[in-house]
């Protein structure tokens, strides 16, 4: 049985008070989730399929909206926890685990070979060597190419394997001579700006790095990171020369009309690329180069997640809830609904989305972790100082010591040594 709402947290007492008599009889899983209605159709769905196999266990979920989720959720884990709550994975859960609110689910992972089939997702899903997540949906991000563009400038397009970073950057030096960005954002907004940051920290330094210095316990003007900016800096001349005066639907623009040949992006970005004139047949997908060799490919897909509180009134069947969200069939049937990808790799996604189809390879063969984005990855203010100081690069590569120390004396101040 689903119950739902959107709105305050004070109306959620009266209606978690007011349950059926149809459901009095069996065990109750509390659920608070923030969904949107496809999504929420979706959930609804999967309950009721968990609901037929389980008839001892009514679920009842809470629906917020986003908004109000967010101003809810400390409140009701202190106060009134669900037993079952979702949020994000990686440092977006740290807080909430470090305050005791999130249980330490290792027996759900143990107990059905999640490390296996999630595996990709194991860092993003583990804090000091224990599991608290459920990760049931992502989304790629990568970097999408215009065949066209390629064409038109005499680049050869990249085969499935996609190409190295010095392929990559003498491409760049083509499409410069071509009239042609090789690499195209809108940074008004400075978050699609990080997607390229991130993916050059990825490359350089692999996951760990990566996360510790989302996380602040790396100096911006230690070698690793000074190394960041460096592979930074070669990507930089090639960079749509206004991108700070433009949003990310400026640039798709740009793309679609092939004066960009390559867009780093999300793939909810296809929809847009394809509203625009694309097809999938002068639209291409590759992951991002590898920079340093034998650096593990960890690749960046917001992570959304399940987790059991630590006031949970019925943990053990809450639990086996989260075991049916972390199987293949349910995030197969989930992600077709939402049109984003299952984190489970014995999953499906649908044969003809090559977006997908791409996507859900590049993640699932991930050996080096899934980063959640550096506005999800880092604390919020330390997440806009960097994504400024990004920018800020990508316009003035000329200021990086003062970028640097700018940076560095934030983390100082926001994490003291």
């Amino acid at each position: 049985m689903v119950h739902k709402k959107a709105g305050a947290l004070a109306v959620m007492a009266a209606l978690l008070m007011s349950t059926s008599a149809m459901a009095q009889d069996k065990r109750v899983v509390t659920w608070n989730a923030d969904y949107d209605p496809i999504p929420l159709a979706a959930a609804e769905a999967l309950i009721a399929d968990f609901e037929t196999a389980n008839p001892e266990i009514d679920v009842q979920l809470t629906n917020f909206d986003h908004e109000a989720y967010k101003n809810a959720i400390r409140n009701f884990l202190t106060a009134d926890a669900p037993d079952l709550a979702n949020w994000y994975a990686a440092n977006r859960m740290r807080p909430f685990v470090e305050a005791g609110l999130f249980a330490d689910i290792s027996d759900v992972w143990a107990n059905n070979g999640l490390m296996e089939s999630l595996s990709a997702s194991v860092p993003s899903s583990t804090i000091d060597g224990k599991q608290y997540a459920i990760p049931y949906t992502y989304y790629q991000w990568g970097i999408y190419y215009n065949r066209d563009a390629y064409k038109a400038a005499g680049v050869e397009a990249p085969g499935a394997e996609g190409v190295t970073w010095d392929q990559f950057l003498a491409n760049c030096e083509k499409f410069k001579a071509a009239g042609i960005d090789c690499v195209t954002t809108g940074s008004s907004a400075l978050w699609p700006v990080a997607g390229i940051f991130d993916y050059i920290s990825l490359r350089t330094n692999g996951y760990q790095f990566h996360s510790d210095l989302a996380a602040g316990k790396v100096s911006w003007t230690s070698p690793e990171a000074r190394a960041v900016f460096d592979n930074f800096g070669k990507l930089q001349p090639f960079v749509t020369e206004n991108h700070a005066a433009i949003d990310w639907q400026d640039a798709a623009a740009l793309f679609v009309q092939g004066k960009a040949a390559n867009y780093v992006m999300g793939n909810f970005a296809v929809g847009v690329f394809k509203e625009g004139g694309m097809t999938n047949d002068n639209l291409g997908f590759m992951v991002f180069p590898e920079i340093t060799a034998g650096v593990a490919r960890a690749e960046e897909a917001p992570t959304d997640t399940i987790h059991l509180t630590s006031g949970a009134k019925n943990p053990d069947d809450a639990k086996t809830f989260l075991a049916y969200m972390a199987s293949p069939e349910a995030q197969s049937k989930w992600n077709t609904a939402v049109g984003q990808l299952p984190t489970n790799k014995n999953a499906t996604v649908p044969a003809d989305d090559p977006f997908l189809t791409a996507g859900f390879k590049a993640l699932s063969t991930s050996t080096g972790g899934i980063a959640q984005f550096w506005d999800r990855d880092a604390d919020a203010e330390y997440a806009k100082a960097g994504m400024e100081g990004f920018q800020r690069f990508l316009v003035q590569p000329e200021a990086l010591e003062e970028i640097l120390a700018q940076l560095e004396a934030t983390r100082t101040r926001l994490f003291p040594q």
